[in-house]
């Protein structure tokens, strides 16, 4: 899961100032110029039952604001009948290219024969994003992510938005440039900012498109007995604009243990400290003291559904 790990580093990428004039996101959602808008969400629905568990309850009590769904892994089912039992619950699809536990995996949605650059000799995808980067035909990534959107839709899920799981779609213009032209054909937001969190070129977006101003995720680099601390500080630290901080939720239990096994980052341990933090009094008060409101990626895709077809913009 190297793609999301900045060395020291909690802010993943932030966007360039805009004109004074442009009328902001809190504007058009409703909220004074420079309020600080935060979407809460917790990755990778699907991978296994305790963090399906442990996501919908924190949807429930809205302690989370957003969530997404990997749509290969092996417990997807399970999401698309909380869905339907959830139907406020802001969910969207984590789009995904990768399979990261050691005995774990997940392939395509998509016929292997139809992607067959996108999975390795036991025909799931790679472990890491690096063959995806270097690898993966951009033909068949379409394909691929076009296929688990459809499968979504075929399940009864209907999707808020669009993100990368491991950020493997950020990877490489080519990559980005097919995220992109996916979450605009199903008219989705999707996660990104204006600049590239790798430093390459930015991605080429669309006049209605809604990049956040700033994604914060914990990296293996904080320390464990600082947990808290870090979830604390970084409320504490934002700025007005649209934020996501990004959690990954689970419960430290058998099950869990034995699918992150040899994985102490992302692990069970890793996911149940984010879902006490989440949970915890601490967290809640200081969004309050810190006058942060939070919103989901359904109000986006509102704001992106009011304006023109974002193919008038190519």
């Amino acid at each position: 899961m190297k793609a999301i790990v900045p060395v020291s580093a909690v802010l993943l990428f932030t966007a360039s100032p805009l004109p004074a004039q442009t009328r902001t996101v809190a504007e058009r959602l409703g909220y004074p110029r420079d309020a600080k808008l935060l979407i809460l969400h917790a990755d990778d629905l699907g991978a296994a039952h305790s963090i399906n568990a442990a996501s919908f309850d924190a949807l429930d009590k809205s302690v989370v604001s957003s969530a997404s769904i990997m749509m290969p892994t092996p417990w997807v089912t399970e999401v698309a009948g909380s869905d339907r039992s959830h139907p406020d619950a802001d969910l969207g699809l984590h789009l995904t290219l990768t399979s990261e536990w050691d005995t774990y995996r997940w392939g395509s949605v998509e016929s292997t024969d139809k992607v067959p650059s996108l999975l390795d000799s036991a025909g799931t995808f790679p472990s890491d994003d690096d063959p995806v980067a270097t690898k993966a035909n951009l033909v068949e990534v379409e394909r691929e992510l076009r296929a688990q959107v459809e499968r979504a839709l075929a399940m009864g899920i209907r999707p808020t938005h669009l993100d990368s799981h491991m950020l493997a779609l950020f990877t490489t213009p080519g990559l980005m440039a097919t995220y992109v032209k996916v979450a605009h054909d199903y008219r989705l937001p999707f996660l990104t900012t204006r600049k590239d969190p790798f430093g390459g070129p930015p991605p080429v977006l669309a006049a209605n498109d809604i990049p956040l101003d700033a994604v914060i995720i914990a990296g293996a680099d904080v320390p464990r007995d600082k947990w808290k601390d870090f979830y604390l500080n970084a409320i504490a630290g934002l700025k007005p604009g649209l934020t996501e901080i990004i959690v990954h939720l689970g419960h430290d239990d058998a099950e869990l243990q034995a699918v992150t096994v040899n994985h102490e980052p992302w692990g069970s341990a890793w996911r149940q400290r984010d879902y006490d933090v989440v949970n915890s009094a601490e967290f809640r008060k200081a969004l309050q003291d810190n006058h942060v409101i939070l919103v989901k990626w359904r109000d986006l895709k509102k704001l992106l559904q009011q304006s023109p077809s974002p193919s008038s913009f190519r």
